[in-house]
């Protein structure tokens, strides 16, 4: 039998889990599209589909998917129809597909030469069935032995769900985490399973393999932690009750394997189908702990059992299928091919059809279950259980409002529980308590009872046949959907009863909209034989009942609103009219659906509401929403219409000239216009304005510290001023002096880019800090001295000198490869090269960082403090640690670099310290530094590693894709750096409470975050080295903006601290350096 519909939860995690999980997951899937280099993704996702037309719906969602960062753009996609749309069991629908998928990569040229340059008619023979080219099969075997798959069962029809027939059930809209992203696509259950199940690619390593799942389940559980077996089939199972395994597959263990704290690997010894307790009693299937193992319909294959599966699909299972139509028989994935790998079930294997083939073909290898104790199940089996998901106890997940258009609440009556996606909401129009409305556009008097769904539909005809008049009541627990037809310019309307069951017949207390048949017959005066042209009393059921008509869009809603009886009308005229019209059953429906007007009318639909809110964001906002992500979301109504759109869009932006930047940044204006002038395909246009876009950074940050002067710091073609200090130079009179500053490097716990331009002059910033000196000694020197000699010269720790002749000499830009433009920079702005010391005499420079390049420390930021402070304190200017702070911050934007404020912050104020900044004019910054116990330091000294990786890496490479993704107003960038300020405030407090293992806790979930910023702040070698170092320690993260350079490695304790690094000390693996460190204190 194949998976019973009635599966529901069987591990109940809280929403807190939950989201957890599902935050995880989604962080690992979209870290793997945008790097699959560095995180592997599937080389292939398959979904199996009922239909030829349904197979192209498929993949027009799988293209979508793909457009939408769900899935890696080198990942082949493939949506693969059952033969001839005949039922043939998951089973064969496995090894078609598996065939099917060989012979779309041999037909797309995507095979490797050696197999594409074979006789390609004989490959594809051989993959029919039709050849026995002994030549052919290992070439195409050896090459698919190494892809990884993800397989889901989504083709059939959802009878249980009728309004996901459409779309596809595993298609439908799940909006968990929706909030993360709202000007992105509306989350659905397909892409929540594609989180999930990216995690589970590394599980299968250097081998190649195949993960199957089934299309109307989310398994809700950390894959990440998956261990598969060697050369064998796996099941995945989960510790269930024995009245929920009464009613389902139950996998019997063996005793012996691994077992580990979240999961257990044993061998497979049976497989039973909704056992009895005598069977579970037998078979020794029921735990110590009183419950058994559920098969939760997941399976993987790996190594020689993945071979095994793609000879036997590539060369049979064409021959096998043609087998079972003529029979007119099913091949189960979970009953009859699973049996194949487990010897208890081979006699009874050998009775079932097939069953021989199977052995074998398969019968060498072996099956293990993989238990995982945390795992749930969230099931959409019934219309009843999709809005049970979105309003119960994880309903703090749910995006409720998600890229939808509603009026003001003065003219519509929309419950503040109601579910409202991808849909255009019109006044005058009431949505009751937990309904869901997705992908419609409702006009009119339309009403909406609580607890129902709507689904696909489109009342404007409606509207404008009745002249704005019509009226419309779907009352509570019902559903209703609008889908084209096949040969039809037209729709129809559809619906049904929340709770009715399509399957139950007459006899066995059907119901439709929520009566007994019986009574809806009698009801409205219609004859069984009205619906129904089969006698036999299990075929009159709603599925194949012959009910809804095809009239004018007000009549069929009006035919709605009678058979549903939620109006009073003439009941002679209505059933005059239905009994006139052409009807179709759900099960005509089924087979008649125009999906290709689906794709198109989706297409549009999601185009004119993204083109709605963008011009509402224009015309009457402050640009705060993502117009590249809605452009992009435009762009797919077509080339011309898309990009006339955007033209439109374009023209509505204010001019600069009249926009005022107190309330929106210049650097904010200037972004969007570059993104409107791509999506138009003015790519030269917006190049050259994107240049605008780093100089109003630059101008924003240095009028956010020089808050009183109208100077900018850049020279450019508007400008020809320099940033300066209000120093008086009269009352200042110069004598030789000379200026030491030494200061130590910084190390970040957490918090970073919180700190960082324009953010920090927009939001609140929050970031946790150390300052330390490396093997004894502070690493930063900056020696300024007054010369007699006019010029300037400047020295670094390598020898490399500059003379500068005439001060005045020093302008921005300065080329990136200038050695010395930190130096420059700061004497900008100092202001020094307008002080009339230089008249007189001249300045001698040294500079000195015994710190690798690109190490992270903030180096370049702290070695600039120190350059300026030694400057202030010739000018016995203001040399205060704040003003330093802040002078630096407009320095690092002069010299061409960006960056924040903390790592001048670390360097200047001793110790631990959790600075918070304030945006306005000026920028504000708030110190507040720890005071830490003795034990706390000795903890810190003792269990916190401080490695140079060996990796240089320059943070302005990552700065500039983040600060480009911020002025955007990327929505998911936005919440991380959110989440990282608020991480520094907990940090504070656990290293306050000496609660180093939190500590580490917020690091890894810093990390996680960071690379959430910019998969590319990590690379192979940090990753190798820091699943080396996991399992000595609590927490692990690269320092600064990463990338390379330095990474803090968080010990579980001082004897792990040790161990790791004699480890690291005397591995080959790693040419890694660990740093003697302790904190400065001052």
């Amino acid at each position: 039998m194949e998976k019973s519909t009635e599966r529901r939860r069987v591990g109940k995690c809280g929403a807190g889990d939950l989201a957890g999980i599902l935050r995880k997951s989604w962080y690992r899937l979209r870290l793997s599209v945008r790097h699959p280099a560095r995180v592997p993704t599937w080389d292939a996702v398959v979904l199996t589909a009922a239909s030829p037309e349904q197979a192209a719906l498929y993949d027009w969602q799988l293209e979508r998917a793909k457009r939408m960062g769900r899935i890696a753009a080198s990942t082949i996609t493939l949506a693969v129809p059952d033969p001839d749309g005949a039922r043939i069991g998951s089973g064969a629908a496995t090894l078609h597909a598996i065939s099917a998928l060989a012979r779309h990569l041999l037909r797309s040229g995507l095979a490797p030469p050696q197999v594409s340059s074979n006789n390609e008619d004989a490959l594809l023979a051989s993959s029919n069935g039709l050849s026995n080219d002994d030549d052919a099969l290992p070439l195409v075997v050896d090459f698919m032995s190494k892809w990884h798959i993800l397989l889901l069962h989504a083709g059939g029809d959802s009878k249980r769900v009728p309004w996901a027939n459409p779309m596809g059930k595993v298609f439908l809209p799940l909006p968990y985490l929706a909030e993360d992203n709202p000007d992105g696509p509306v989350p659905l259950l397909f892409d929540h399973i594609l989180a999930i199940s990216s995690s589970a690619r590394q599980a299968f390593k250097g081998e190649g393999g195949i993960f199957i799942m089934t299309g109307d389940v989310l398994p809700c559980f950390d894959s990440s932690a998956l261990e598969l077996p060697d050369d064998a089939s796996c099941i995945i199972t989960v510790p269930i009750t024995l009245d929920i395994a009464f009613n389902h597959g139950v996998v019997v263990a063996s005793r012996n394997g691994i077992i580990n704290e979240n999961y257990s690997l044993f061998l497979v010894d049976n497989l039973l189908q909704k056992p009895s307790m005598k069977e579970l009693t037998d078979n020794q299937a029921i735990l110590l702990d009183g419950r058994t193992l559920l098969d939760t319909g997941i399976i993987a294959l790996r190594g020689k059992a993945w071979v095994d599966l793609v000879i036997l699909a590539y060369s049979s299972s064409h021959k096998m299928i043609q087998e079972l139509l003529g029979r007119r028989m099913e091949l189960s994935l979970y009953e009859d091919l699973v049996a194949a790998w487990v010897p208890a079930k081979h006699e009874w294997l050998k009775q079932r059809p097939l069953g021989k083939e199977l052995l074998n073909a398969l019968g060498g290898q072996k099956m293990f279950s993989y238990c995982a104790d945390g795992l749930s199940f969230l099931h959409f089996g019934t219309s009843n259980e999709v809005l049970d998901h979105l309003s119960g106890s994880d309903s703090g997940l749910i995006g409720r409002r998600h890229l939808c258009s509603i009026p003001e609440t003065t003219v519509c009556d929309i419950a503040a529980s109601a579910v409202i996606l991808s849909s255009q909401i019109s006044a005058g129009v009431s949505i009751g308590e937990d309904s869901m409305v997705y992908d419609s556009v409702l006009s009119g008097r339309i009403q909406i009872g609580s607890l129902s769904i709507v689904v696909g539909v489109n009342t404007e005809a409606a509207c404008v046949e009745a002249q704005k008049k019509i009226e419309f009541v779907l009352p509570d627990r019902h559903c209703l959907w609008e889908v084209p037809l096949i040969g039809c310019m037209g729709t129809i309307f559809i619906y049904c009863g929340l709770q009715d069951n399509p399957k139950k017949s007459v006899e066995d207390d059907g119901t439709f909209c929520g009566k007994p048949w019986r009574k809806f017959l009698i009801d409205l005066g219609i004859q069984e034989a009205d619906l129904w042209s089969s006698p036999h009393a299990e075929d009159k059921c709603l599925w194949s009942a012959k009910i809804f008509p095809i009239l004018s869009p007000s009549k069929m809603l009006t035919s709605c609103m009678w058979l549903i009886g939620s109006r009073i009308f003439d009941c002679k005229d209505m059933l005059f009219m239905w009994k006139s019209s052409q009807r179709f059953s759900l099960e005509e429906l089924h087979r008649s659906i125009d999906f290709s007007r689906i794709c198109t009318s989706s297409s549009n639909h999601h185009a004119n509401l993204a083109s709605g809110i963008a011009n509402a964001c224009i015309k009457y906002g402050l640009l705060g929403r993502d117009i590249s992500q809605l452009c992009d979301e435009i762009l797919q109504k077509g080339t011309t219409s898309g990009t006339e759109i955007c033209k439109e869009l374009l023209a509505l932006c204010p001019t600069f000239e009249v926009q005022n930047p107190s309330v929106l940044p210049r650097s904010r204006a200037c972004q969007v216009r570059v993104d409107l002038l791509r999506a138009c395909g003015y790519e030269t246009a917006a190049s050259k304005l994107e240049q605008q876009v780093w100089t109003a950074v630059a101008n924003e940050t240095a009028s956010a510290v020089k808050y009183h002067t109208q100077d900018q710091v850049f020279y450019s073609a508007e400008t020809n001023s320099t940033f300066l200090l209000d120093v008086d130079h009269d009352r200042i009179l110069f004598k030789p002096r000379r200026a030491v500053v030494e200061l130590p490097v910084r190390v970040d716990f957490v918090g970073g880019w919180s700190d960082t331009p324009p953010w920090s002059l927009e939001r609140s910033g929050c970031v946790l800090n150390m300052a330390i000196t490396l093997g004894g000694s502070l690493p930063i020197r900056a020696e300024i001295e007054t010369t007699m000699n006019t010029g300037i010269l400047i020295i670094d720790d390598t020898e490399n000198q500059l003379h500068i002749k005439d001060p005045t000499s020093v302008r921005t830009p300065f080329d990136k490869d200038d050695p010395f433009r930190l130096v420059k920079s700061a004497l900008l702005v100092s202001g020094i090269l307008r002080h009339n010391i230089l008249e007189k005499c001249g300045l001698r420079i040294m500079t000195f960082a015994n710190v690798p390049r690109g190490s992270g420390l903030g180096t370049s930021s702290i070695l600039a403090a120190a350059v300026v402070k030694g400057l202030l304190c010739l000018l016995k200017g203001d040399e205060s640690n704040e003003n330093v702070a802040r002078i630096v911050l407009v320095l690092e934007q002069v010299m061409g670099t960006g960056g924040g404020w903390q790592d001048q912050i670390g360097g200047l104020y001793p110790g631990i310290k959790c600075t918070n900044s304030f945006p306005g004019q000026p920028l504000r910054l708030l110190v507040i530094p720890l005071v830490p116990s003795p034990q706390l330091i000795m903890d810190l000294e003792q269990r916190l590693l401080v490695v140079f990786t060996g990796q240089v890496r320059l943070a302005n490479q990552v700065l500039q894709k983040v600060v480009t993704r911020y002025l955007r107003r990327d929505n998911m960038l936005v919440s991380s750096i959110k989440r990282l300020a608020a991480l520094s405030k907990m940090g504070r407090e656990a290293l306050m409470n000496g609660d180093l293992d939190e500590v580490g806790d917020i690091m890894l979930e810093a990390w996680r975050l960071h690379q959430e910023l910019d998969p590319y702040c990590s690379n192979e070698f940090v990753d190798k080295l820091f699943a080396f170092a996991d399992p000595y320690c609590c927490g692990y993260k690269l320092v600064g903006a990463g990338g390379g350079g330095f990474a803090l490695l968080l010990a579980r304790n001082q004897n792990s601290a040790m161990e790791l690094r004699q480890e690291l000390e005397n591995t080959k693996d790693f040419h890694v350096k660990v740093y003697n460190w302790s904190i400065f204190l001052g």
